[in-house]
């Protein structure tokens, strides 16, 4: 269990969080049924190494996001879409959806450039914005009081073990998995960093009330 509060006070219907998921899941159904490349290729966040990000100087700003939106196996996009809906929602019913679209749009262009840097643009995933969200709710839990909500250590042991897994190289020697560990860790620190912003915005706040 994730939550430290009582079940029954979680969000039914958290709006930004459903439409992450159903915008997610759409994309998925439509490379299955229709050609991948042709649903694929507008939303990588380019088609090409060089030169250098062609589509975002030419004005196509929508790819420094969308790769979140791309899963390539059943695996893939049930793992990402439930961790999208636990963590996304408890954002959202804590702080609401202005809170959570900034920190999305902020953790996604951040992991998506850092992944673009390092191997180039043929990659996509809801990963590296769930650890952003995994790190944003880490780091509120234990340094803003007013958050509510403190973590389960298993799921902070889960998330961090998985997350050396991953960079250790064993899922791509083992099973042939290609991870996307830098939007990782640009996803985890990012939303690290926001959340210290935040809880340090609602201290100086909280001091001038």
């Amino acid at each position: 269990m994730i939550l430290g509060t009582i079940p029954d006070m979680t969000p039914r219907h958290p709006p930004f969080t459903i439409a992450m998921v159903t915008i997610s899941v759409m994309v998925y159904l439509l490379m299955n049924v229709i050609n991948q490349h042709t649903i694929a290729a507008p939303l990588l966040i380019s088609e090409y190494i060089k030169p250098m990000l062609p589509e975002i100087f030419g004005g196509q700003y929508w790819r420094l996001v969308t790769p979140m939106f791309l899963h390539f196996g059943v695996f893939h996009i049930v793992f990402n879409m439930l961790w999208t809906w636990e963590l996304g929602r408890l954002i959202e019913w804590r702080q609401g959806m202005g809170i959570l679209g900034l920190l999305t749009l902020t953790v996604s262009v951040v992991s998506n450039l850092a992944q673009y840097f390092v191997s180039g643009p043929l990659f996509g995933g809801m990963s590296g914005v769930i650890y952003g969200y995994f790190g944003y709710v880490w780091i509120q839990s234990l340094t803003n009081p007013g958050f509510g909500i403190r973590l389960n250590p298993v799921i902070v042991k889960l998330m961090l073990g998985w997350f050396l897994i991953c960079w250790s190289g064993i899922l791509e020697k083992l099973l042939g998995l290609s991870v996307a560990n830098t939007a990782h860790t640009a996803g985890l620190l990012s939303g690290m960093a926001i959340a210290l912003l935040v809880s340090g915005v609602v201290r100086i706040t909280a001091k001038l009330h």
